[in-house]
């Protein structure tokens, strides 16, 4: 991955939920029912099938879904909704990572990182240094003010920790990463795959 730079701005505005699973999957299965993504956010939202507390909140976090659903294929989201609960958690992950530059690049060169080179625990400071080595990059990074840094570190570690990937104690967890998934992923963009936290021998020897 390279480095940030003023032609390709960040994205930061994941903060409108973390792993969001149940809602991911549920809204990518009415997708493949009704065909397109804007009768899917007509839908949601006018039945409020996400069962939130205010339109608003159904509004906000459907559009924050059907902006990482629209990174997968179809083959990837008929996955999503046939795999095990661990798989379409992965799948999420590496949504995610395409949808968000920023923590596509953390996954890359930190939190893989960090386990290719033994660093077994990931703090608030890791997550702190990157981000102001982006900011150097990167003015939309710069202009953010420190609860907003704060918030957007917060959701980024509670989304590592619900997919496995960070114990309660910030120790970095390897996930055990299933051959249909790698298939599907190598065939579509092999670096996909660095996003897990991972060694590249692993992968191999589940794809042989």
């Amino acid at each position: 991955m390279k480095n940030g730079s003023n032609s390709l701005a960040y994205s930061m505005s994941f903060t409108a939920g973390s792993l969001l699973h149940y809602e991911s999957v549920s809204i990518a299965a009415l997708y493949l029912d009704l065909g397109t993504y804007r009768a899917v956010r007509k839908k949601v939202i006018a039945e409020n099938l996400l069962q939130t507390r205010t339109q608003s909140a159904c509004i906000r976090i459907c559009q924050e879904v059907l902006t990482r659903l629209q990174v997968l294929n179809m083959d990837e989201i008929k996955f999503l909704i046939s795999s095990s609960h661990q798989e379409q958690a992965h799948l999420l992950w590496v949504a995610i990572c395409r949808r968000y530059r920023f923590i596509g690049e953390f996954a890359v060169e930190v939190l893989r990182e960090y386990h290719l080179t033994l660093k077994s625990r990931l703090q608030h400071e890791d997550f702190d240094s990157f981000f102001n080595k982006k900011s150097e990059w990167s003015p939309e990074l710069d202009t953010l003010s420190i609860n907003t840094r704060n918030r957007l570190r917060w959701v980024l570690f509670k989304m590592l920790r619900e997919l496995g990937y960070l114990n309660k104690q910030n120790h970095i967890m390897p996930p055990i990463l299933s051959r249909k998934l790698l298939e599907l992923l190598y065939h579509n963009n092999p670096e996909d795959m660095m996003f897990f936290p991972v060694c590249e021998s692993d992968i191999k020897n589940i794809l042989r």
